[in-house]
């Protein structure tokens, strides 16, 4: 095996957690690299408003991701867009593999590879992936002017993706497994007061449908009483969580039963 380069330190993750792990890794004047197979910035990148970021009032999440970019450049950080294939822990020496076949060394492994959409794993979610079936409102919600569609989840992202969508779509439902929203009072606040938004509680989604070609809508069921129905959308937007990026790690990395790494207080295994 050919060691291509050795480094102090090796990030795996270029969203908000992995640029400011690299920041303060180039600050400290170590060798460091950032590996990052997709968009730079991370789940941030996508958000259409940044609201609660500390010292920034009004933001996109684009504009911000930029900022961060620009800031851990400005201070030399290596940043290479590849997909981390495989990492091998070792007692002094982590050794991480790369898709294109390149392998590097380091002796300290940041991971910081964030998290998946969770899926509903409910029948025609993987048919109409990109046919109606989205994860991210900011990216496909312009294909849905004037038409239905339905948001799925209960916490911050659900809501505020349906506040956008609002401002698009003709209709926007927003369906939640249970009664109480998990969201911030503030978001609630905003959803109770936009008349485009019909919310349907204690409802999980049991199917999607289409014509073969795009969605047309989904099965319900009552999460109380079991009673079924459908609805009538042209997309859906799933905001039910996000599964860790944890599947590269090898069995000796301990993960718990959600698939987190266990650490100790110092973030380390």
């Amino acid at each position: 095996m050919e060691i291509r380069d050795t480094y102090e330190v090796i990030i795996v993750g270029g969203g908000a957690a992995g640029l400011v792990a690299g920041l303060y890794c180039q600050r400290a004047a170590l060798k460091t690299v950032l590996f990052e197979k997709g968009l730079i910035g991370g789940q941030i990148a996508i958000s259409k408003e940044v609201e609660n970021y500390p010292g920034v009032k009004d933001i996109t999440g684009l504009e911000l991701a930029e900022k961060l970019v620009e800031h851990t450049k400005a201070f030399g950080l290596n940043i290479v867009q590849e997909e981390v294939a495989s990492l091998t822990p070792g007692t002094d020496v982590h050794t991480v593999r790369l898709a294109n076949g390149q392998t590097y060394q380091t002796t300290a492994l940041i991971l910081a590879s964030g998290g998946s959409a969770r899926k509903l794993n409910v029948p025609g979610e993987a048919e109409y992936l990109g046919r109606g079936v989205s994860y991210c409102a900011t990216c496909d919600g312009l294909f849905f002017r004037g038409k239905t569609v339905l948001v799925v989840g209960g916490g911050d992202a659900a809501v505020e993706e349906a506040l956008f969508l609002s401002r698009i779509a003709g209709k926007v439902y927003l369906a939640h497994r249970r009664s109480p929203l998990r969201a911030g009072g503030l978001l609630q606040n905003r959803l109770a007061a936009e008349p485009a938004i019909e919310l349907v509680k204690n409802t999980l989604v049991t199917a999607i449908w289409g014509d073969g070609n795009v969605v047309t809508a989904v099965s319900t069921e009552s999460s109380d009483t079991g009673k079924k129905g459908e609805l009538a959308v042209d997309g859906i937007f799933i905001y039910i969580g996000y599964t860790p990026n944890t599947a590269l790690l090898p069995p000796e990395v301990r993960k718990n039963e959600q698939g987190f790494v266990i650490t100790d207080e110092k973030c380390e295994t």
